[in-house]
């Protein structure tokens, strides 16, 4: 089971890949949303924003979030860090119910290129 530090170092990891990347990506990464990532197997939750394509943690705080972000995402800590790590496909986890994401349909529609 993935420790408090490491979620929050896939976190930073991820915000890193986002800051990097290029063309359409990096794009869609440019906007300004309220973020929520509840890891579930630790109940803990980064509260934070994607903003100028990073992701900048702002909070965490035990249990479930306390506020609706704008985009809100849930998974067990090791499916964040193989996510990050290349190890586990998105898409076939969020098929499977590992990994949840609630947003708008037009968040949505901007987060398809980055997932």
């Amino acid at each position: 089971m993935a420790t408090t530090e490491e979620c929050r170092s896939a976190l930073d990891k991820l915000s890193d890949n986002l800051a990097h990347a290029n063309g359409e990506v990096r794009g869609a990464a440019g906007f300004d949303r309220s973020l929520s990532c509840h890891i579930t197997d630790l109940d803990t939750t980064f509260i934070g924003r994607l903003v100028n394509g990073r992701i900048e943690v702002l909070d965490t705080s035990a249990g479930p979030p306390r506020e609706k972000a704008q985009i809100r995402l849930a998974m067990a800590g090791d499916d964040l860090v193989a996510l990050v790590g290349g190890e586990l496909n998105f898409v076939k986890a969020w098929g499977a119910g590992r990994v949840r994401l609630e947003a708008s349909f037009l968040d949505l529609l901007r987060l398809k290129s980055l997932l």
